[in-house]
This record gives C-alpha cells, structure tokens and sequence, in this order.
C-alpha cells in the first residue's frame, strides 16, 4: 500500500460519512498519473502554492490602497486566514481538511489589483462582465494550466455569488471568507484611523464579542455547532443575523464612502487606462498570439493581463504609458 493509498483509507475510518473522499473524486479534465505521496486533493493544494498567480498575491490589495504599515491585510494574507478559518472548522466537522485547504488557497487567484475597486472598473469596462470568482477558475484552467479536480474548481467558483458549492466543503469556503475578511477589515480600519471599536454596534459587540479572537471564535463556533451531523454548511440564529448585520455595517462605514477608500476613484483611471491601451495594442500583451484570436479573444487576453497584474505592476505600467518620462541633465 502507497503513502496516498494509506491517507485514502484512514479518510474512510475517520472522516465523516458527509465528508468527500479524496479517493471518489471526479478527478480532472486531464487524467495523470496518481502521486504515490499525496492525494488528488493535496495535490492541487501544491499546485496552487506553486503557481505564478499565487505568489502575486501579497502585492495585491485587500481593502486598503497603498496603506503605510507593514500589518494591513494583503489578498495573499487574506487567502491564509480564509484557509485556517476553513481548516479549523471543516476538523471540527471531520470533513476533508485537503479539499478545503486548496479550495481556500485557489479562492482569489483570479482578483484582480486595486481589490474590489479593480474588480468592478473591469466588470464595468468587459462586455461580458468580469467576476474574480470566475476569473480564479479561468486562471486555473487557462493561464496557469494547474488541471486542478472538478471538487477544488467547484469549490473556487463558488465561494461567492449565488452559486452553491457541490461538497460540505466547498460550501465551507463562502463563510470562511466572509468570517475572514468582515473581521480582518474591521482590525485593518480601527488601524487606519477610520474605525473605533466604539463605533460598533453596541448589540453586536454583545452578540459576537468585544475583540477580534473572540468574534472570530464565536463565529466559527456557530457555523460549527449549526452543521454538526449534516451534509449542510450553515450559521443559524442571533450570531449569523448578527454577522450579517456587522458586514451591512462594514459597507456603510468602510468599503463605501470613507475617507481611506477615497483612493479608490483613482483606481478607475488607472484600470481604464491599461484597458483603453491593450484593447487598442493587444498585440503588446506578452505571449498572445493575436493574429489567431478573434474578438473575444482578445478581450479577454486584455482582462486576464490586466487582473493578473500586482497593484504596484499596474501603476508601474500605467506611468510607463502615460506619464512622460524624464530626459536630459540637469544644467
């Protein structure tokens, strides 16, 4: 018996009867070899940490735009949290630890710079829209070529939006998220001058806690006490309205209209501009073969470069197009 073989079979012994098997997966749309080591699930968790897309990551933003301080949240810091949240509960419930760990990593591969700023200047600029849940799934299949499992792809494509994830475990991933990022952003605005934790409301705080660890606890809790002995991922009663609650309040007085975020309206001009530029000279973007590509094609060529691309690579590029460069000496 192989390695992989023996985690196959300890899933079976220990793993709830709701949890997916790495051993029944649907597998991938390319068959390969099977790893002596690892399972298909672990496997695709390593293809995610080894991909370009990946790595690009920690130079992409969170919430907060070109923040002065090393502690703020990166999408890469983001991704981290989102995968312990997600571990820590899918344990507690004795699902697949494997597939939730990739599908958590492989979640944001496809955001693009700038956060959600970014996101919807190219949903706006696209004509078929732009979406970084799809985009991530894109990245996977088309730009990186990981052949990750229908399970992980599943479980990517689903994290938000009104799609349900097809496993217990994908299904994980949406509330690790939004557990993730509604109190990271809350720790990342007090920060940055925009919160105070006395901003909050009183019966939330009651409800969820007074600091970060404890609302994050009792979060987690809930989603775990709530889908005990069920195929179902869900939170249930004063915490999840509370939840809710909080995220309404973290749109209202951070995502949208506050003083950190007014970055943001520049953004539109940066993402805009390369978009006008590549649409224009998509013979520029490296590795495309435009002669070949159609229309659409090309489009979305201009859509996967320019979300592909770091916060500090697109206002590198953006400078390079339309910011006359310095020449001469002085005198």
């Amino acid at each position: 018996m192989t390695i992989r073989e023996h985690i196959e079979e300890t899933e079976y012994l220990t793993l709830s009867p709701f949890a997916t098997k790495a051993r029944e997966t649907k597998g991938r749309e390319i068959r390969k070899p099977l790893c002596d080591i690892r399972t298909e699930f672990q496997r695709d968790r390593d293809k995610i940490i080894h991909s370009k897309s990946f790595r690009r990551l920690k130079h992409k933003t969170q919430v907060f735009i070109s923040p002065e301080g090393d502690h703020y949240r990166t999408r890469l810091t983001h991704t981290l949290e989102v995968s312990q949240i997600g571990r820590t509960i899918a344990r507690s419930l004795r699902l697949n630890e494997d597939l939730v760990e990739a599908i958590s990593l492989g979640h944001d591969l496809g955001h693009t710079p700038f956060g959600h700023a970014g996101e919807a200047v190219l949903n706006k600029l696209s004509p078929g829209g732009f979406r970084h849940n799809e985009q991530s799934v894109r990245v996977a299949d088309i730009i990186e070529k990981l052949n990750l499992t229908y399970e992980v792809r599943d479980g990517i494509l689903n994290h938000t939006g009104e799609g349900v994830a097809a496993t217990p475990e994908g299904k994980i991933i949406k509330f690790a998220d939004r557990i993730a990022y509604i109190n990271h952003d809350i720790d990342d605005a007090i920060r940055a001058g925009v919160l105070s934790i006395t901003d909050i409301p009183a019966e939330l705080i009651s409800v969820l806690g007074a600091t970060h660890s404890g609302r994050i606890s009792c979060m987690i809790k809930n989603c775990i006490e709530s889908s005990t002995d069920t195929a179902d991922i869900k939170m249930t009663g004063e915490v999840r309205e509370a939840m809710d609650s909080l995220r309404k309040f973290m749109f209202e007085n951070v995502y949208i209209g506050s003083d950190a975020k007014a970055e943001e309206k520049k953004v539109g001009n940066i993402m805009e501009g390369l978009y006008t530029y590549y649409i224009k000279n998509p013979h520029l973007i490296p590795d495309i073969e435009v002669k070949s590509m159609n229309d659409y094609e090309i489009e979305r060529s201009v859509c996967d470069y320019i979300a592909g691309m770091s916060d500090r690579y697109a206002i590198y590029m953006f400078q390079k197009l339309y910011i006359p460069s310095s020449w001469g000496h002085q005198v």
